[in-house]
């Protein structure tokens, strides 16, 4: 899995900063002048649940080497875009595949899983060379199959996302996901994401 932050929001006024633009949206609200760091002052508004004015940015990412199965679940988050490799258009006679630490850890597991795999790559194979269109051959992938995506999520959008998707209770593999695209929210706008970063990766810490 790779995560890589490739766009943020620019606030074209002060030092360009998303934090400064939010800080900005919220003054708005309230007919105020700006009294020290835009840090403080966003903390605020979300403790009091004024997070409206955090939907003014966004991030954008682009995201490989996770499967099927985790894509299925990140676009079911409606408040963003997508833009993800098309099985319909990309030839993928050898896809790569995402094992299950489950399936990995255990060598009969993986003998029964090379099997199939191998058996679905060659019935691939097959297919295309009977000029079967890659439209209908991806039918044959399983969801195990590795995609590459872009998102973009408003700041109000990636904070419910990283409630529900770092909870201990999220699968494995979204949860690895939404915690590597925490820690690069983090790094642009951590005033923002503070609790959350400390909520979730300072778990990693305490369990370490």
């Amino acid at each position: 899995m790779e995560v890589e932050l490739i766009a943020v929001t620019k606030y074209l006024r002060g030092n360009g900063t998303p934090e400064e633009l939010l800080e900005h949206a919220g003054r708005v609200c309230y007919r105020s002048e700006k009294r020290g760091e835009a840090g403080s002052f966003l903390q605020a508004r979300i403790r009091e649940g004024h997070e409206s004015i955090i939907e003014h940015a966004s991030l954008t990412y682009e995201i490989s080497g996770i499967s099927r199965v985790c894509s299925h679940q990140l676009v079911r988050h409606r408040i963003a875009s997508y833009s993800q490799e098309s099985q319909r258009y990309v030839d993928l006679s050898d896809p790569e595949l995402v094992v299950p630490p489950s399936i990995a850890g255990s060598l009969t597991a993986m003998e029964i899983w090379d099997d199939l795999t191998g058996r679905m790559r060659e019935a691939y194979r097959d297919l295309r060379e009977l000029a079967v269109r890659k439209e209908d051959t991806r039918f044959l992938l399983p969801n195990a199959t590795a995609t590459r995506i872009v998102v973009t999520m408003n700041f109000r959008e990636l904070r419910h996302f990283f409630r529900i998707r770092c909870d201990r209770a999220a699968q494995w593999e979204i949860r690895a996901l939404a915690k590597e695209m925490l820690k690069l929210a983090y790094q642009v706008a951590p005033s923002v994401f503070q609790d959350l970063y400390t909520e979730f990766i300072g778990e990693d810490t305490a369990d370490a």
